[in-house]
């Protein structure tokens, strides 16, 4: 049998899964308020926010970021641009790559959605520096 962890281990797991609980509400209510779903806002987070610093994505590198079956994120994706939000570009290397963009209103919603987050995230840094004491 294995020995249990020690109690303060386990607190600080649970003030820290509290703290990202806690984020992910707030953040979630802040899309809302935003005129964005949950779901919406965070496809806009991860095309703006890609790794590469390109403000863009594809529909593969999404499915794997959001951890969605491809068919989930090509229907979030066309619904996203049906509203306006997204627009696809394709790519000028190989025809069969369309890269997702924001437009202007997509861009606009997320940094409204994005910036009334800020005490969130000072709030989850702070649970993860005290995750790692």
């Amino acid at each position: 049998m294995e020995a249990s962890p020690p109690h303060s281990e386990v607190a600080r797991v649970a003030d820290f899964r509290a703290a990202l609980r806690a984020f992910l509400r707030k953040s979630e209510r802040n899309a809302r308020q935003s005129g964005l779903t949950p779901q919406r806002y965070l496809l806009l987070l991860m095309i703006k926010g890609a790794p590469d610093g390109r403000e863009q994505s594809t529909v593969t590198e999404l499915s794997d970021r959001l951890q969605l079956a491809q068919s989930t994120v090509t229907e979030l994706v066309r619904r996203a641009e049906e509203t306006g939000l997204v627009r696809r570009e394709q790519s000028s290397a190989d025809g069969r790559v369309a890269y997702l963009r924001l437009t202007e209103e997509g861009d606009r919603r997320l940094t409204k959605a994005f910036t009334t987050n800020e005490q969130e995230r000072q709030e989850l840094r702070a649970a993860i520096a005290h995750l790692e004491d």
